[in-house]
């Protein structure tokens, strides 16, 4: 039964509902079961005191609750940062972060097992793709840090503040499932997560960029842009070749147009590859040319290194006069701070366990 049973997370409220009355159960349990998942995040049917021990049971027989099968978190920074690995039926691996500050508290959730973009300073590129995830899958991963949160933090309130699109994969490329993930993160009746708080990072899909634009909710967009030039960036982010830096940055001035948000460019600084002052006025002038400074931030990424890949991660000298050549020409930028790099868990860094996959 299992085989054909269905993921729990996978449902949205009105199919549970449906799923309820072919058990002939009060349309109200449905509604317990969906704020038992989403408001007591209930790690288990079992945890689901308000329901009958029948209907319990039934749950744990003929649902399946989770879908990732968890391995194992490791801790860093202090214990302010945690990797969490995952298996998708005793295979690829997923992995999500969670980092926590002193005002906010982070999840960064994988979309994919693996990535098929092939970015060369990324471990998630060097794995090559696995799987999409499900929309399920994905909140599992939010939920999961949401129940982290409350034991490090030690507050019966979920305190996640960030929900940040940026693990393994390219979310554009699994577009429908991330999508209905984020819808079903932001339901009022669920877990009622601020549409302005999700952030989705995508390496360039420009389809996906355009789709975003038509969409209800204000979810804010970043673009991992690494390089201000054709050639360079198709070195770099091979998707570069199918959607060039005007095709793209065309795509990125339409958005801002349409909605009025800002766009966040993530910028990895390698030493002596894109990191020269040469490179930072040419990505001055790209973004004057695009959307206007006044709507787009850079976020400079030291690298973090990849085990087996040679590049290096700028100087912190280069790295502060690449940021003043912005800054010069009043390119809002800041630098982002490290976090998971013991473990890991820095940006570009996951990769699940090598030895497993």
């Amino acid at each position: 039964m299992k085989d054909r049973a269905p993921a729990l997370y996978n449902l949205t409220l009105a199919e549970i509902e449906a799923l309820l009355r072919e058990w002939r159960q009060p349309a109200y349990r449905a509604r317990q079961i969906y704020r038992q998942l989403y408001v007591n995040l209930a790690a288990s049917p079992r945890e689901m005191s308000d329901l009958p021990a029948a209907l319990r049971e039934r749950l744990t027989k003929e649902v399946l609750f989770s879908t990732l099968q968890f391995e194992r978190t490791q801790s860093g920074d202090g214990g302010m940062t945690r990797k969490a690995l995952f298996r998708v039926e005793d295979g690829p691996p997923v992995e999500s972060v969670l980092m926590i500050y002193r005002d906010r508290a982070t999840v960064c959730v994988s979309t994919q097992s693996g990535c098929a973009m092939g970015c060369s300073f990324c471990a998630s590129g060097r794995m090559g793709f696995r799987l999409n995830l499900t929309a399920g899958q994905m909140i599992e991963q939010v939920l999961w840090a949401a129940r982290e949160t409350r034991t490090i933090l030690a507050s019966d309130r979920t305190l996640l503040t960030n929900v940040v699109y940026m693990g393994m994969g390219e979310p554009f490329n699994n577009y429908d499932r991330w999508w209905a993930s984020v819808e079903r993160l932001h339901d009022p009746e669920g877990f009622n997560f601020g549409a302005r708080h999700f952030t989705v990072s995508t390496v360039g899909i420009v389809p996906g960029i355009r789709r975003l634009a038509k969409e209800k909710l204000p979810v804010n967009l970043a673009v991992s842009l690494h390089a201000p030039d054709d050639e360079l960036r198709s070195r770099l982010v091979p998707v570069n070749k199918k959607y060039p830096v005007a095709v793209l940055m065309e795509a990125v001035r339409d958005y801002t147009e349409a909605t009025g948000r800002r766009v966040s460019f993530e910028y990895v600084l390698l030493q002596g590859v894109n990191d020269q002052p040469g490179r930072a006025l040419g990505l001055a002038r790209l973004l004057k040319r695009g959307p206007g400074l006044a709507l787009c931030h850079v976020n400079l990424i030291p690298w973090n290194p990849v085990p087996g890949e040679p590049l290096k991660p700028s100087e912190r000298r280069r790295v502060l006069d690449f940021q003043d050549v912005l800054r010069e020409r009043h390119v809002p930028c800041t630098l982002r701070t490290q976090r998971g790099l013991d473990i890991a868990a820095a940006c570009g860094q996951l990769a699940g366990d090598a030895k497993k996959t």
